[in-house]
């Protein structure tokens, strides 16, 4: 089909263009899969810091959202490290075989799995069998570079999505019988074309926290191509590669491919990430690829716009007369969609201040004021001068346009950098969730849960039981959690029976986010009463 087309260009690329629509059309549907918040661990078992008697006879680790595991480590108190591959999913929950019966001492599990977004999360728990002991390194050595490789990878995908298939499609469609910038979209496109593999080995690096020196390694791939950033990476190739087709076919006939290039753009940056990962995604997909579309129009534009002007091509002013009609509209979209995935990403204006996330959006919100005040002071003030021919008014209009362009490339670097900061959106879905702890001697055990598991007003939920699982029928509860080191004098809550088998405690103010030391006062009888103590961690 290919050599087809391009013997007989006129008969074949019609055909041609709308194969290519439907395959990464389908690529799309089907990458797209389910995606929500950036994954959290919201309950473990045994919990972090517990002490147990007798070794578990599985793990449970639990999280906000379905993730896939990659790496599932036991460190052992002598610190030898046990790779865990017998476990059971149900999306959210992770259910963990213990291999061998564990010794006396502190142990330590260790996990790393990927989120629905596309991006890995990681952490470790301790507990202790029979007593404690020094906790055991984990061992875990992540090259200090790759986030930096990560970034500048994401950085070259950018501008050969943006200014490589932008200035493709502005070349097909914009530019008169003079054009230039030809150059400079081909070296787009190309860093594009590397950055994409690249940046996919990296993504598997990442998600399993191995070094640079693994990048070649089979389980390393196979474990990027289980991420959702594959099919971005997929896309864009596609997208790049029918950028460079447009830029050698005839202009008549590579109007298509260059539509159909910036519309994969979209589509690629729609494909995984925090934005395209958030609810409702009905929503959020169609607005990134709105907004990606955009970005590629506009910037991918400039570059060749200004070298056009500068050689002062035949056309140029054609050029600029096309392109000053088309932005507005282009704009009014970009600052429709970018909203809406600000105030879904964010949601409140203090998480502008309060995250990284957040202090990113800010900084790119910044330096969009400034391209918004350039691009209006060319769209109405030096544009109709540069189409009449004034000399002045052009060489301007080229210097103006060239900043523009360097904006756009640093608040590239600002995006790029969103790829390791969760969006206040995930930061709350996950501080919503409960927190619980497992608490037991030989006499009673209990299960506590705190929802929300974060600083403010909460409710815990008590479930007592017997050292042998049995029902255990107390006659008071007292709650009382204390922190010490801040400072802070217990707060005692004597709890109440529902009549559902459990206790609870309402209106409960934790005033102060970290580890909490928690205990549990059970009057058994007028005789009796049993103390069970553990830690909870609270959530800011």
């Amino acid at each position: 089909m290919w050599y087809f087309a391009l013997r007989n260009p006129s008969a074949g690329v019609q055909r041609l263009a709308l194969a290519v629509v439907i395959l990464f059309g389908l690529l799309a549907l089907f990458g797209a899969g389910q995606a929500s918040a950036h994954a959290s661990l919201v309950k473990a078992e045994p919990a972090d810091g517990a002490m147990l008697q007798q070794a578990p006879s599985r793990f449970s680790l639990t999280f906000s959202e379905p993730v896939s595991p990659l790496v599932l480590t036991l460190v052992r108190p002598d610190g030898t490290p046990e790779r865990l591959t017998s476990f059971r999913s149900d999306g959210q929950t992770l259910d963990i075989d213990n291999p061998q019966p564990l010794g006396i001492g502190t142990h330590v599990l260790s996990w790393r799995v990927i989120s629905a977004d596309g991006h890995p999360v990681g952490g470790s728990l301790l507990f202790s069998v029979g007593a404690v002991s020094a906790a055991p390194a984990t061992g875990e050595v992540v090259d200090p570079w790759l986030h930096r490789a990560i970034w500048m990878a994401k950085i070259s995908l950018y501008l050969g999505l943006f200014l490589g298939v932008g200035g493709a499609f502005a070349l097909s469609w914009l530019a008169g019988e003079g054009r230039g910038g030809d150059r400079f979209v081909v070296t787009m496109l190309f860093a594009g074309l590397i950055a994409a593999p690249l940046s996919l080995g990296l993504q598997g690096l990442d998600a399993l926290g191995a070094p640079f020196e693994q990048f070649a390694q089979m389980i390393v791939w196979q474990t990027a191509f289980a991420t959702s950033f594959v099919w971005t990476a997929l896309i864009a190739a596609i997208a790049l590669g029918l950028g460079l087709l447009a830029l050698v076919l005839p202009r008549v006939d590579a109007k298509p491919f260059a539509a159909v290039a910036l519309i994969a753009a979209g589509a690629a940056l729609a494909a995984s990430g925090h934005a395209s990962a958030a609810a409702p995604q009905w929503l959020t997909r169609p607005m990134v690829f709105l907004h990606g579309v955009g970005i590629a129009f506009w910037a991918g534009a400039l570059t060749p716009l200004a070298v056009t002007l500068r050689r002062q091509a035949p056309g140029a002013e054609i050029f600029l007369h096309r392109f000053s009609a088309a932005i507005v509209p282009v704009v009014a979209v970009l600052v429709i969609a970018g909203t809406v995935l600000a105030v879904i990403q964010v949601e409140t204006f203090s998480a502008l201040v309060d995250t990284d996330y957040g202090q990113l959006l800010l900084a790119k919100l910044a330096l969009v004021i400034g391209l918004f005040t350039l691009a209006a002071t060319n769209r109405w003030v030096l544009t109709r001068p540069a189409e009449a021919g004034q000399t002045a008014a052009r060489h301007r209009l080229v210097r103006s346009i060239a900043v523009e362009a360097v904006i756009v490339i640093v608040i590239f670097g600002i995006a790029a950098g969103w790829r390791f900061t969760p969006p206040p959106r995930a930061l709350a879905i996950a501080a919503a969730e409960p927190v619980s702890t497992h608490m037991m001697t030989l006499q009673a055990m209990a299960d506590l849960t705190v929802a929300p598991g974060r600083v403010g007003t909460v409710s815990a939920n008590i479930m007592l039981m017997t050292g042998d699982f049995g029902a255990l029928d107390a006659k008071e509860v007292t709650l009382v959690l204390s922190r010490p080191e801040a400072g802070i004098e217990p707060l005692k809550r004597i709890a109440i029976k529902p009549g559902d088998g459990t206790w609870r405690v309402d209106d409960l103010v934790i005033p102060f986010a970290g580890r909490w030391t928690v205990r549990l006062d059970i009057l058994v009888s007028d005789f009796e009463m049993v103390k069970l103590e553990g830690a909870i961690d609270i959530r800011l």
